[in-house]
């Protein structure tokens, strides 16, 4: 459909181009203003995708994905898809490298066979065609006119490039590298996908992780899956994690339990969910997993001790106030206490 609109443009501008007298000073001096004023504008915008595009991806240039070969021309349609498998982050610089230098090159070109060649036809056609084929651009249409600018707001999963995961690619589809030679995947089990979620998480102060691989595998079967050296669930992975730590975590574990998860489970440790989050002091997390079950909280480790104990240990004041809370009256201890804790 693009191409179909960019040839209803392009026919008429062409027999309209060639109808212009290039003998006429007038009209060669503001084909000059037009193209090389449309242009500056054009190389301006790409300086300036050029520029915000690493902030723009910061926190998931290391997110793998799977970009779509250019079709071949009267290819075979019975040969499996390609996909290169690439890091988003390359992938983007690639992309604004190749929008710049194809831009400058397009510049220079038609400079030059006008001023050596005497072609003004060029100059009529690149004044429309430039700004045209710029907002085409996959990257100028979702950082500058999708308003994707900000710090880590263009993801992968907004798939401008029309881009897979590596839990969406089919067996129809065939992966190759850089250099065009197959890569042959094996599809991550649960507990890998899990425990990468996890380590994805380790810095905090990075962007939050995306829970995605993980919501989009768990099911009935498997919501109360445990790994097979601690015992962790993916409940206890998003509860550690937190709101900070992931997107759309507190739905993510609604869901989950919603499905059969159990926040209950204890890990190796003895831990269940709610001394998860005591421990990572998430007392959103806290709060869901209270109204879920409200016995998690009276549950002891494999030390003997409450998840008001382990937020203690660490001086998370936030979730101590809320579990301490859930103590009965007699049993709760005093402010000064928690404040001396500090």
């Amino acid at each position: 459909m693009a191409g179909m609109n960019k040839m209803l443009i392009t026919l008429p501008m062409i027999f309209a181009a060639r109808k212009l007298d290039g003998e006429d000073p007038n009209v060669v001096y503001w084909l000059r203003v037009a193209y090389f004023g449309i242009q500056g504008v054009v190389l301006m915008v790409v300086a300036y995708v050029y520029i915000i595009s690493s902030t723009a991806i910061k926190g998931y240039e290391n997110r793998l994905i799977y970009v779509p070969q250019p079709a071949q021309p009267f290819g075979n349609s019975d040969l499996k898809k390609k996909f290169t498998e690439t890091t988003f982050g390359k992938h983007v610089s690639s992309q604004v490298l190749s929008l710049l230098g194809s831009t400058l090159f397009g510049v220079l070109l038609t400079s030059g066979l006008h001023f050596y060649r005497g072609m003004i036809v060029g100059l009529a056609m690149q004044s429309v065609m430039g700004p045209l084929n710029l907002t085409d651009n996959a990257l100028v249409k979702a950082l500058i006119l999708g308003g994707k600018r900000r710090e880590g707001t263009l993801k992968p999963e907004d798939k401008i490039f029309k881009e897979k995961t590596v839990d969406e690619l089919t067996a129809e589809d065939e992966i190759v590298d850089s250099s065009g030679n197959a890569i042959v995947r094996k599809k991550k089990s649960f507990e890998e996908i899990l425990l990468n979620i996890w380590d994805s998480g380790a810095d905090k102060s990075a962007a939050p992780v995306d829970i995605t691989p993980l919501m989009d595998e768990i099911n009935k079967s498997n919501c109360n899956f445990k790994t097979e050296e601690k015992g962790w669930t993916s409940l206890m992975i998003l509860c550690g994690l937190g709101v900070e730590g992931c997107n759309g975590c507190i739905s993510a574990i609604q869901r989950v339990i919603s499905i059969g998860g159990d926040p209950a489970v204890k890990d190796s440790d003895g831990w269940n969910t709610m001394h998860w989050a005591a421990f990572h002091n998430s007392v959103e997390v806290a709060k869901v997993l209270s109204s879920s079950n409200g016995s998690l909280w009276k549950e002891m480790d494999a030390e003997g001790k409450k998840p008001l104990e382990v937020a203690l240990a660490e001086n998370n004041i936030e979730v101590s106030k809320f579990l301490q809370d859930l103590e009965p009256s007699d049993r709760k201890i005093s402010n000064e206490g928690l404040r001396k804790r500090k």
